[in-house]
């Protein structure tokens, strides 16, 4: 029941505040708004206009945190958002996948997992993230890559479909 509740919960906040404009006071609204329903939230959460973010009870995030327009936040394994991280515009993070049943993956059993970006990040737009993975402290998430698995070494920059390490300081 919670689950439901808080999924109608997170359709409200976005319905209601989609139509305020993109300045700090009403993206930190939006933010203060889901943090309600949030396994924990720090302080100055902005939010655009029309960023979804759904099961919220799994997600955890830092103080000031921005995440850009577009962008999708579904939390049905864990979600760590550091402090200080930076989410550019179209980007997905996703901690759950689908496993294939019968040659589809159209009813096969749900798999979730755990997202980790760590303090200083910056996923730049257009980047998918899913479950099983983690962006290190510091790191760039360069344009157009797709994060799946665990990085270490922080400060660095990460790339490419899938993601792997450019460079490190």
């Amino acid at each position: 029941m919670k689950i439901k509740f808080l999924l109608m919960y997170s359709w409200f906040v976005r319905a209601i505040l989609f139509f305020l404009p993109d300045i700090p006071i009403f993206m930190r609204l939006r933010g203060f708004m889901y943090s309600f329903g949030m396994k924990s939230c720090g302080s100055d959460f902005q939010v655009t206009h029309d960023v979804v973010i759904k099961d919220l009870q799994f997600i955890s995030v830092g103080n000031n945190i921005f995440v850009g327009n577009h962008s999708v936040i579904m939390g049905s394994g864990e979600i760590l958002i550091g402090n200080e991280v930076l989410i550019g515009p179209h980007v997905v993070i996703i901690s759950g996948n689908h496993s294939k049943i019968d040659g589809s993956y159209r009813y096969g059993k749900s798999n979730f997992g755990k997202i980790c970006i760590e303090e200083g990040s910056w996923i730049t737009s257009n980047c998918t993230i899913s479950m099983n993975s983690k962006l290190p402290f510091g790191s760039v998430l360069s344009a157009n890559s797709f994060l799946n698995k665990n990085f270490e070494i922080p400060n660095a920059v990460y790339g490419g479909v899938p993601a792997k390490l450019l460079k490190h300081d």
